[in-house]
């Protein structure tokens, strides 16, 4: 067994796999920047992450190599950085690289002064330099070349690439406030980039980008746009469709590599499931289609199975790849599936799945037939059942009978590497998909699901001043926590408190709220920097406006502010969403469909919103069936209180409620929709005609 380096005493398993390297790896902190300045020497740093298919290449190729770990050792001090655990320093060198021009993405190697400056920067790199990509063995003689013989050059571009780098926040125009309008210029602008005929926006590869679809629904709602709605039920059909879900072990995999959702690049991220989860909900709100119910049911039966601490917690990824091998675990031959089922099952689940004698699945890297299929549902079950005249009912029986068969067999292959490190926004991002899925499904289990995450996260992951640490695995928590975990976690406190009305949640949304805007609001510009104030120092200090899988920490914390401003009518807070929106206004405004995280906000903004304060007994009849009407109803831009006899702590924390209270003995709903209100609802009947006051001109 070749001899651990300083890798072996971290917690990250993306630092773990490389702790028998050859390569002298540090993990980030000064050791490592003390010695390259102490040795005058330049900064080797790879950014990855667990779960990823080419950093598994590249250290296998590149890291594992004994004349390539020579060069870096000799030359270079090599630092590991794992994105998920340290997503500020991966923003900031992802900028540059995204400033440079380059094609972005991981695994991130940059090189750098011992002062954290960065001159060059690339993804993967092969050993030897092929097909016009350099090697590393070409690679690291050249730039330590430079570094001994042409320093002020690099330096130079150092310096200059840094001060490039604290401009990129910068508003393009100041006090640019959002416009409602801006709704429309997205909807038009994604209109011309969605594939009509397999769903999703653009070309391949194609990403779930769950946030558009939520923004796409609620455009609907808005205007009643029937192409709105269609976009995003078709685009949520296809993906439930192709291989990008795992009709076997249910969740979705990260991405497709085509554009028809078949081809899918395996792994399985925590975050995904939940928006997917969240847009897949609203969906089946928006319309009653069982199939939407029934994905999120699916997704959330893989996320509690199988990315589920004991804790309570849920862990981050599982890998793309087992035996070294992308997507392995995932593959069926048709001969396979034949031993498994035996013929005359076999066949159906052969026609069902589109599977080919000769496979249907290529590798990525190659683009060589390996024999092997991903199943893939070429239509919907209802419409197989109705071609072969048998009920949906009946087929849907059959395969889920099969597909039980199918797993149990697979559970025996060696199963891909799980990342099993919890993340405070990832689980903040679970909570509030578990939450929407218990009150859109009337589930309590997912609803105890959230509340033990919650429980754990608000434990575990703080400090004794209540600040939140960012990662935590194996019972140890760390990491100082960035504005993504806190604003993604308030998300997360929020929908748990309106599927639950335990106000501990609510007030543990506005302690971390306040939090989130002691430490990291910009008071200069406005908006929330992506580190705290008494954070490390780092060469720029990063906002992050634009979004990416997930929606930008601004995006999330501005509709925070105006949903928390609505449940405690703290207009503070809303004029705080405000500023927010003013700093990323000049951003949006270029192309407003990029950012359709802070169209969920402005949205909002733009009303018509509605506030309902229940005021009743919690376990009574009457105000069950009061609730029952708000849950059924797709209405995105409400906020919903209950205001139980007597209880000082919901009136503490929202005093407006104060007055609010059961009418004649009954149960009663009060409803605010823009700043005007109805007189108290006490049926079901006259709380939906309340909800569904005709909206013209409103939009």
């Amino acid at each position: 067994m070749p001899r651990p380096n300083r890798l072996a005493r971290e917690q990250s398993p993306y630092l773990l796999q490389h702790r028998f390297n050859p390569v002298d790896w540090f993990p980030w902190g000064e050791e490592a920047f003390e010695k390259a300045r102490s040795e005058d020497k330049p900064i080797f740093l790879s950014i990855g992450y667990a779960t990823c298919h080419w950093c598994h290449v590249m250290e296998h190729e590149s890291f594992e190599d004994e004349d390539v770990a020579a060069l870096l050792n000799e030359h270079f001090v090599s630092i590991k950085v794992d994105r998920e655990e340290r997503p500020d320093i991966d923003h900031l060198y992802m900028t540059v690289c995204q400033m440079i021009g380059n094609a972005c993405g991981w695994p991130l190697n940059v090189v750098m002064t011992p002062e954290k400056k960065p001159f060059f920067v690339a993804t993967y790199l092969p050993k030897e330099s092929r097909f016009g990509r350099i090697g590393m063995l070409d690679l690291l003689p050249r730039i330590a070349r430079l570094w001994r013989e042409r320093r002020d050059e690099v330096e130079a571009s150092a310096e200059e690439i840094t001060a490039a780098l604290r401009q990129t926040t910068r508003p393009l125009e100041e006090n640019v406030e959002m416009d409602g309008d801006w709704l429309r210029i997205a909807f038009h602008q994604l209109t011309r980039q969605f594939d009509a005929r397999h769903g999703g926006f653009g070309r391949a590869p194609k990403f779930p980008s769950p946030h558009i679809l939520l923004f796409l629904l609620r455009y609907w709602k808005r205007t009643g746009e029937p192409e709105a709605l269609h976009m995003a039920t078709h685009t949520l059909r296809q993906m439930r469709l192709g291989g990008l879900f795992d009709h076997v072990g249910f969740g979705f995999h990260r991405y497709a590599t085509d554009a028809r959702w078949v081809l899918p690049h395996f792994e399985k991220m925590l975050y995904d499931q939940a928006l997917l989860v969240m847009a897949y909900a609203e969906a089946y709100q928006a319309t009653g289609e069982a199939g939407f119910a029934g994905t999120v049911r699916e997704v959330l039966t893989y996320v509690l199975r199988d990315m589920t601490a004991p804790e309570g917690g849920f862990y981050s990824a599982e890998d793309a790849d087992s035996e070294e091998r992308e997507g392995k675990f995932y593959l069926w031959t048709a001969g396979e599936l034949r031993e498994v089922l035996g013929p005359e099952d076999a066949a159906f689940v052969i026609e069902l799945f589109q599977v080919e004698e000769k496979g249907n699945f290529a590798e990525e890297a190659t683009g060589k037939r390996t024999g092997e299929n991903i199943l893939h549902l070429g239509r919907p079950l209802e419409e197989t059942a109705a071609a072969q005249g048998i009920p949906v009912e009946t087929l849907c029986a059959r395969w889920e009978q099969l597909r039980q068969r199918l797993f149990a067999h697979r559970a025996r292959r060696v199963h891909p590497e799980k990342d099993d490190k919890v993340l405070t926004d990832w689980n903040g991002l679970m909570i509030a998909a578990l939450s929407v899925a218990a009150r859109v499904l009337d589930a309590p289990a997912y609803a105890e699901a959230a509340r033990r995450a919650a429980g754990f996260l608000l434990s575990t992951m703080r400090t004794p001043e209540g600040r939140l640490l960012h990662r935590w695995r194996r019972g140890q928590a760390g990491i100082p926590a960035l504005a993504d975990d806190y604003a993604a976690l308030v998300w997360g406190l929020i929908e748990l408190y309106e599927t639950t009305f335990d106000t501990t949640f609510l007030e543990a949304a506005l302690a971390l709220n306040r939090t989130l805007l002691e430490h990291f609001w910009d008071e200069a510009a406005g908006g929330f920097f992506l580190t705290p104030e008494d954070g490390e120092a780092l060469p720029a200090r990063q906002k992050p406006v634009y979004d990416g899988a997930l929606p930008s920490a601004n995006a999330v914390a501005m509709l925070n502010l105006l949903r928390l401003a609505r449940l405690t009518g703290d207009a503070a807070l809303e004029r705080k969403a405000a500023a927010l929106g003013e700093w990323a206004g000049s951003f949006v405004k270029r192309m407003p469909s990029a950012f359709t995280g802070f169209l969920l906000a402005l949205d909002f903004a733009a009303g018509p919103t509605y506030e309902v304060v229940v005021a009743g007994d919690p376990g009574a009849e009457d105000t069950r069936t009061l609730l029952d009407v708000l849950r059924r109803t797709y209405l995105p831009n409400k906020v919903v209180l209950l205001r139980p006899p007597g209880d000082a702590a919901i009136t503490r924390l929202a005093p407006f409620t104060a007055a609010q209270h059961p009418v004649d003995g009954r149960a009663a709903a009060y409803v605010c929709r823009n700043f005007a209100c109805h007189r108290p609802a006490t049926e079901p009947a006259e709380l939906l005609a309340h909800l569904e006051t005709t909206r013209k001109g409103d939009a």
